[in-house]
């Protein structure tokens, strides 16, 4: 059974930039060894022929596709894993005057904003940029970052449970509050999970600016239960999912992603006619994952090389089984379980990461005040 992979966003949220260090898995990830003795900068050095991908622990990419890669450019991939999200994006911060990498790939919108202000990334125009929908490019008058995926962040629920309680999955935001579902819900806490952040940032774009605290203080009322990270909630606390299954979880609604469908379902033979998991499709949020040319990368041209090829059909079709997002080049073709299980979800909440910089961190402590105390 495969695992869908998501990221924690960690103590980005309410606390100042601080010392993590870098879980510097490094691996050689195309094949081939590269030379690494040139800077790849000019002078008397020789050209390197590898190219630094700096990124959170859930990267993943076939070995076929990053051949290819290497096949095409000369240049060998090597993978340097920091954590979650959150702790990469804190890392990268840290280390902007000296960086670990060439390319960064990770950051999301919901922390864009702190990423471009600490002027991370260096621009560049990737070369499919063209293939790429107009309103999933963020930065597009700089071209600081390239976006890569997407995906939505949605409550999940178990569908046997309801089947057997006889009982309507909840479809919206509202549903959530309503007494039929009292005590059935898990989600992370926005301090330190990537989708517990983008579900309050949901809440806050359908209920407005004012009104998101009251929705969530019915939410505690009618029994929220909140826990650290998506592994918990999902893999332990959701009777739906196969993990949580084994582990006795009883709760049938969880925030995860329109991905856990299909997640659930690969490699299971004979193949189910649905998913053991739904998804409230009025329940969802947006995210957009960004690569970026880090800020005084030694090997240039390698990174703007390695982001071309993240944008190209082979590297954006090879995503979905690996990493578990959606492509966002318009042309890429999704794998059947994919198209077959998914969700598609239309009309995602979403909100402007201008707005996330300006309210990200007051929400989150006015979050915790309603929720946690």
């Amino acid at each position: 059974m495969n695992t869908i992979r998501r990221r924690a966003v960690g103590a980005l949220v309410l606390a100042t930039v601080g010392a993590t260090a870098l879980a510097a898995c490094g691996s050689d990830s195309s094949g081939g060894s590269g030379d690494t003795s040139g800077s790849g900068t000019g002078g008397s050095a020789k050209k390197s022929t590898t190219v630094t991908l700096v990124s959170h622990d859930s990267f993943a990419a076939s070995d076929a596709v990053l051949k290819e890669f290497t096949k095409e450019t000369g240049y060998t991939v090597k993978v340097l894993r920091g954590g979650d999200a959150g702790a990469a994006v804190n890392q990268a911060i840290l280390t902007k005057d000296h960086p670990q990498g060439d390319v960064f790939f990770g950051v999301d919108n919901t922390l864009l904003s702190r990423a471009l202000d600490n002027g991370l990334f260096t621009p560049y125009t990737a070369k499919d940029l063209g293939q790429v929908p107009a309103d999933v490019q963020l930065d597009a008058a700089e071209h600081r970052v390239t976006p890569i995926d997407s995906g939505d962040v949605c409550v999940n629920y178990d569908r046997a449970y309801f089947t057997a309680h006889k009982l309507t999955p909840p479809a919206t935001f509202a549903d959530l509050v309503k007494p039929q579902y009292k005590n059935l819900l898990v989600t992370e806490n926005v301090a330190t999970s990537s989708p517990g952040l983008a579900f309050l940032l949901g809440s806050a774009a359908s209920y407005g600016d004012d009104q998101w605290q009251a929705y969530w203080k019915q939410l505690k009322s009618n029994g929220v239960e909140v826990v650290d990270s998506w592994e918990q909630a999902y893999n332990e606390r959701f009777s739906g999912s196969a993990a949580g299954k084994k582990a006795k979880g009883d709760k049938p609604l969880v925030v995860s992603y329109a991905s856990s469908p299909p997640a659930e379902v690969v490699g299971v033979t004979p193949a189910p006619a649905q998913s053991p998991v739904g998804v409230a499709t009025g329940t969802c949020f947006r995210q957009i994952e960004f690569a970026g040319l880090l800020h005084g990368a030694k090997n240039t041209a390698g990174g703007q090389a390695l982001i071309d090829f993240m944008l190209s059909k082979a590297f954006q079709e090879d995503m979905p089984l690996n990493m578990y997002v959606d492509p966002v080049r318009k042309d890429a073709a999704e794998p059947e379980v994919f198209t077959k299980y998914g969700a598609k979800i239309t009309d995602p909440e979403s909100m402007a990461p201008d707005k996330i910089a300006a309210k990200r961190d007051e929400w989150a402590k006015s979050w915790s005040s309603i929720v946690l105390k």
